[in-house]
C-alpha cells in the first residue's frame, strides 16, 4: 500500500470507531491497528531491537488503555506510536529528534496537505479513481468545511437542513473524519526536515577528535583557572553536602515526632529539595565535563571530586527513600507516596549515568538520550500496573484505614473495595460499588474500559 492508502484507511477506521462513543476500548484497538500497519509498512533493515520493542509495548500500551482507560495509559499509546514511527523511518536518528520533527509537522499541516504532489499519486492510478477523487472527494472536503462555518455563522442557514431527517449525525462524522486525517497524515506523512536533520550528530554520545583538543571554554578563563574553579567547587560542594546529610538525616530520624500532617508536609519538602539538589549537582556536572576536561591528563582531582560529589548525592537519594518507607509503614500508601519512589530512583539512575559519563568520558547528549528512554519505562509502568488496587489491597490491612478516601480517591480499587465490603459485611458499600460498575457496564462496546467488565 501506498502512503495515501493508510491515511484514508486510519482516517476511515477512526470514523467508525469513535462515531457516537466516548474514548475506551476504540482507542485501544486503533493503537493496535496503528502498530501492525507501521510494522507491516517498515522495511527489514529499520526493523531492530529498539523497533521490535517499540512495536511490543505499543501493543501492551493499547491493550493497557483497553483495558484502563485512563490518561497515564493514553501518553503510553501516545508516545509508544509516536516513538514507533518515527523509528520506523529515522533507526540511526536520535529519539529526541521526535519532539521538534512533529511540533514542526504540526504547524506545517496545511502546507503539507495542499501539496498533492508529495502523498497523492502521480501516475499509475485509474481514470475512474482520478475522476472521484476530482469530482467527489475534493470538492466534498471543502463543502463539509464550508458547510460547517456557515452553519455556525447563521442560524437560518443552518435551519434550512433541520427538516431533513436523516439517522446519522453528519456533523460529528465530519469532525471525527478531520480529526483522524489530521492524526494519520502526521502519523504516516511525516517530514524531517533537512535543518533538524543535521542537528543529529549534537546527540551523538560519543566525542568527535576535534572536540578532544585542549582549549579554554571561555575566552575570560585560561584552561588552568577553569581546573582550578572545577577543583574548588567540587570541593566545596562536597564539603556543604556532607554538612547537609548529616543535619537532614538528624531532621528526619531523630527529630521529636511531628503529627501526620505536618510529616507529610515536611517530607515532600525535602524530598523535593533533593531531587533539586540532584538535578543542580548533573547539570553541574554537565558543565565542568561537556568536552575539553573529560580528556584533560590532569584534570585527575577534579573527576574524583565529581565522583565522591555523585556518591554522596546518591546517600542523599537512599536516606530520603528510607523516610518515605519508614512513612508508608507508619501512615499508608498513596500515589504520591509511590511517586516519591519513582522520582527518586529516576535521580539515583541520573546519577549512576553521570558517573557514567564521566568514567566513559561521554558527552551530554549520553545523559539526555538515556534519561529519555527511562521516562519512557517509567511511563509504560505507571500505565501496565493497577497502583489503585495495589494501595487500597495494602491500606486494607492497616486499623486506620479510611474506607470513604480510597473510595473518593483511587482508581481501578473496585475489587479489592467489593472484598473489604464482604469482609466486614458492608451492604450498603456493596450496593454503591456495584452501582457504579454497572454504570461503565451500561456504556457501549467500543466506549468500555474492560477493567470493569471483568469486576463482579
Amino acid at each position: 500500500m501506498k502512503t495515501h492508502h493508510y491515511i484514508f484507511l486510519t482516517t476511515l477506521l477512526v470514523t467508525v470507531l469513535f462515531y457516537e462513543q466516548s474514548i475506551g476500548l476504540n482507542l485501544g484497538i486503533l493503537g493496535v491497528v496503528y502498530a501492525c500497519l507501521t510494522l507491516y509498512r517498515t522495511s527489514e533493515k529499520n526493523r531492530t531491537r529498539t523497533f521490535l520493542t517499540l512495536f511490543t509495548t505499543s501493543i501492551l500500551s493499547s491493550i493497557a488503555f483497553a483495558w484502563y482507560g485512563d490518561f497515564p495509559s493514553f501518553l503510553a499509546v501516545a508516545f509508544s506510536l509516536l516513538l514507533l514511527s518515527f523509528l520506523s523511518r529515522n533507526r540511526r536518528t536520535k529519539p529526541l529528534l521526535l519532539i521538534p520533527i512533529f511540533i514542526t509537522n504540526f504547524f506545517t499541516f496545511i502546507c503539507r496537505f495542499f501539496s498533492f504532489d508529495d502523498w497523492l499519486p502521480k501516475r499509475n492510478i485509474s481514470g475512474v479513481w482520478q475522476k472521484t477523487l476530482a469530482s467527489i472527494l475534493i470538492p466534498l472536503i471543502f463543502v463539509s468545511i464550508f458547510f460547517g462555518i456557515y452553519s455556525a455563522g447563521s442560524n437560518h442557514f443552518a435551519s434550512l437542513f433541520n427538516d431533513y431527517e436523516l439517522d446519522l449525525n453528519l456533523w460529528e462524522v465530519i469532525c471525527l473524519s478531520a480529526i483522524g486525517f489530521f492524526i494519520a497524515f502526521n502519523y504516516w506523512n511525516y517530514v524531517v526536515e533537512k535543518y533538524i536533520y543535521k542537528q543529529n550528530h549534537v546527540l551523538d554520545h560519543h566525542f568527535q577528535e576535534k572536540d578532544k583538543i585542549q582549549k579554554p571554554t571561555y575566552s575570560f578563563l585560561d584552561l588552568d583557572s577553569e581546573r582550578m574553579s572545577g577543583v574548588i567547587s567540587f570541593l566545596s560542594l562536597n564539603v556543604l553536602l556532607i554538612f547537609f546529610i548529616i543535619t537532614f538525616n538528624y531532621e528526619q530520624f531523630y527529630e521529636v515526632t511531628k503529627t501526620p500532617n505536618q510529616l507529610s508536609e515536611e517530607t515532600h519538602e525535602r524530598v523535593g529539595a533533593v531531587i533539586g539538589s540532584i538535578i543542580m549537582a548533573i547539570l553541574v556536572i554537565m558543565f565542568y565535563f561537556k568536552s575539553n576536561f573529560n580528556f584533560d591528563p590532569k584534570a585527575g582531582l577534579m573527576k574524583l571530586l565529581a565522583k565522591i560529589w555523585i556518591v554522596l548525592n546518591a546517600v542523599l537519594v537512599f536516606s530520603a527513600m528510607a523516610k518515605n518507607t519508614e512513612y508508608i509503614i507508619n501512615y499508608g500508601m498513596t500515589y504520591k507516596r509511590l511517586g516519591v519512589y519513582a522520582f527518586l530512583i529516576l535521580s539515583l539512575i541520573g546519577l549512576i549515568l553521570t558517573f557514567i559519563k564521566i568514567q566513559k568520558q561521554k558527552k551530554n547528549a549520553f545523559l539526555f538520550n538515556t534519561m529519555a528512554w527511562y521516562f519512557y519505562g517509567t511511563l509504560l509502568m505507571v500505565s501496565f500496573i493497577n497502583w489503585g488496587g495495589i494501595i487500597t489491597s495494602y491500606n486494607m490491612d492497616r486499623k486506620d484505614f479510611d474506607l470513604d478516601y480510597h473510595f473518593r480517591e483511587f482508581f481501578f480499587n473496585k475489587k479489592q473495595l467489593l472484598e473489604y465490603a464482604d469482609e466486614k459485611q458492608n451492604k450498603n458499600l456493596r450496593k454503591e460499588i456495584i452501582q457504579k460498575i454497572e454504570w461503565r457496564k451500561k456504556e457501549s462496546t467500543l466506549s468500555k474500559a474492560i477493567y470493569y467488565q471483568t469486576v463482579k
